[in-house]
């Protein structure tokens, strides 16, 4: 068909654009970003020195290959440096995998509260999302394997899932895995991985050492307060490696990013702070918003889930408004499907506490 302007492919028009948390409170005197899980530690002293030390050779091209970042996260998990591909931030990865196995005809499954961005890239690569329901707010492994079709290429799976905070033990993951066809690719989204200290819980690379279709991904946005920077990383077989070393970027990873993500593996005290923090301060507030009448979806991530009742000036919608305020910026996840929800960042003490405070005036009579 002809046309008097370029027309881009239909799949894309299908795309809404990932919209970030809102980071500002107009008319706050002061303002708590608790909207992106960013961590409230920011990230290791040694990284920021590393980025520093990075300004002095802005003109030089980075390393394409990632080799001493791919050696150092080899190192910390025990891992195959050859078998690991670097990225612009995990999402980056997530799209280089559709792109290198998805197109026309084809289909990417994910969870009904997935992360936003599975079907943009299953959307970006031509081929056709396929949502699945999920049991309460939990990846359903019954409910992926009956959506399996001949047409399907590429399964995503977020293990903690964002935003709603949930897991799938080991044997879950293993059981999904093994009731999928060998063509089709198991992607494990580990971008919270690092906070789940359950001993049943596995990040999946085990699972990617061992079998030709399994894709485990990571970020250091989270964990290692990285975000800024853009930086992840995928595990996978060299068959899988080879294909998106094929289509990424030759420099698809900046130089400060890399020096940054090298002094930041290496800081393990950094990162055992982090997650003795998140604990912490996770525990207490589905402990105390509990405590308020409010449901809170229980969590392993950086984040918590709160439900709010379905009546008029009680809606999330309601508590948002009069949470920014007080400067105090949750998550709105409309776009994910709960639309009478808002998602916390596990904060700093302070607005951490200053948010239970806001909530408990939100919902009595104060409000």
């Amino acid at each position: 068909m002809n046309s008097n302007r370029p027309v881009p492919r239909a799949s894309v028009m299908e795309i809404e654009a990932y919209v970030p948390g809102k980071s500002g409170a107009p008319g706050a005197v002061k303002v708590y970003k608790l909207s992106s899980n960013e961590t409230p530690l920011g990230p290791s002293p040694k990284a920021i020195a590393a980025f520093r030390e990075a300004a002095g050779s802005l003109e030089l091209y980075p390393d394409g290959s990632a080799e001493r970042l791919r050696a150092a996260i080899a190192a910390r998990h025990g891992l195959d440096s050859a078998r690991i591909v670097c990225g612009n931030g995990s999402d980056d990865v997530l799209h280089l995998v559709a792109s290198a196995y998805l197109g026309e005809g084809d289909e990417g499954v994910f969870t009904e509260h997935g992360f936003l961005v599975y079907r943009i890239a299953i959307l970006a690569a031509g081929a056709t999302p396929v949502v699945v329901p999920e049991k309460n707010y939990t990846t359903d492994v019954d409910a992926i394997l009956a959506a399996v079709t001949p047409r399907t290429k590429i399964v995503f799976v977020a293990n903690p899932n964002n935003p709603t905070g949930t897991w799938l033990p080991a044997s879950d993951v293993k059981r999904l895995h093994a009731g999928l066809p060998p063509h089709v690719i198991l992607v494990l989204d580990g971008a919270y991985a690092e906070y789940v200290t359950h001993a049943d819980y596995s990040n999946g690379l085990e699972l990617a050492s061992a079998h030709e279709n399994v894709v485990v991904t990571h970020t250091f946005s989270k964990i290692y307060g990285l975000a800024s920077l853009r930086l992840g990383w995928a595990y996978a077989s060299p068959a899988i490696c080879d294909a998106i070393n094929r289509i990424r970027g030759p420099f698809n990873v900046n130089g400060a990013a890399l020096e940054a993500g090298i002094a930041a593996v290496g800081d393990i005290a950094h990162v055992e702070a982090s997650i003795a923090h998140n604990d912490r301060w996770r525990v207490w507030l589905e402990t105390e918003i509990a405590k308020l009448g409010l449901e809170v979806t229980p969590s392993v991530g950086n984040f918590i889930l709160m439900h709010f009742p379905d009546a008029p000036g009680r809606r999330a919608v309601d508590a948002d408004a009069f949470l920014v305020k007080r400067g105090l910026v949750l998550r709105m996840v409309k776009a994910y499907g709960l639309p009478n929800a808002l998602r916390m960042t596990v904060g700093a003490e302070e607005p951490n506490r200053l948010v239970v405070q806001a909530l408990a005036d939100f919902l009595s009579e104060k409000a």
